[in-house]
């Protein structure tokens, strides 16, 4: 039996997807989700992630094919609370698990970052982020709300470019790699694609140059790309798909 892939944030939006098409496909997979998934885990704390390292290894002995890390956080109103699971919640979930991909045929580990690391971002909060330090990292989401889901992803997208190329990833034949999406209709962003000042909002910081937003399936298709592909030699990339926000953003820079 194939080794299972782990899809973090596996209970809704983009993970739900994800994990939905790669069982489609034949695949095995082990979702983790605060509930509603195959194992409940509090990505925003040590103690979860500990918890959620131990379920794994318990369920999957001889180890896993592929790590996902698609958890997430955009609440306002908890600036710490974005900081924990979207830069170090997806650090300790791919470093913790790491090990466990050792052995495994074709072991892959992408990650979810955002088309927001396009938007303005605090240097302190990326700064902590990339020193691992969490609690810095929280106080200076406090301190700064409204840049802390960019700052946090900024962090992880970073994050992912630095470490790809290590040993312990690519030399020891992991390819770790980044998707930036952009707007998609999950259950982080239907509230604002309900409103009209809420779309005014998404059409100038995340523009668009085709008809509609993404669902879920659409970046569910290029994280199973990542997850499977038989090359090695796409390594830490961060790849958008965001229906051209980063091109009209960026037109001039590759």
């Amino acid at each position: 039996m194939r080794r299972p892939i782990v899809v973090t944030g596996a209970a809704s939006g983009i993970g739900a997807a994800t994990a939905a098409l790669l069982r489609e496909r034949g695949e095995s997979v082990l979702g983790v989700d605060l509930a509603g998934s195959d194992i409940d885990a509090d990505l925003s704390h040590d103690a979860g992630r500990q918890a959620m390292a131990a379920s794994i290894a318990e369920r999957a002995p001889e180890g896993i094919t592929g790590i996902a890390a698609v958890a997430g956080s955009a609440k306002l109103d908890d600036p710490a609370l974005i900081a924990s699971v979207n830069h170090f919640g997806a650090v300790a979930t791919l470093e913790m698990l790491r090990p466990m991909l050792v052995g495994a045929e074709r072991p892959r580990a992408v990650l979810v970052a955002s088309s927001a690391v396009l938007l303005p971002f605090d240097q302190a909060i990326v700064d902590a982020c990339l020193a691992d330090d969490e609690p810095r990292a929280r106080a200076a989401a406090e301190a700064a709300p409204m840049n802390a889901y960019a700052s946090s992803k900024r962090g992880i997208a970073f994050w992912m470019r630095r470490e790809a190329t290590a040993t312990r990833w690519a030399g020891a034949g992991i390819p770790l790699n980044g998707v930036a999406p952009g707007t998609v209709k999950t259950p982080m962003t239907l509230p604002l694609l309900a409103t009209e000042e809420g779309r005014a909002i998404l059409a100038a910081s995340t523009p668009i140059a085709v008809p509609d937003y993404a669902d879920p399936c659409e970046l569910a298709e290029t994280l199973a790309f990542l997850l499977t592909m038989e090359t090695r030699y796409i390594v830490g990339q961060l790849l958008f798909v965001d229906g051209g926000t980063d091109a009209l953003m960026r037109a001039g820079t590759i």
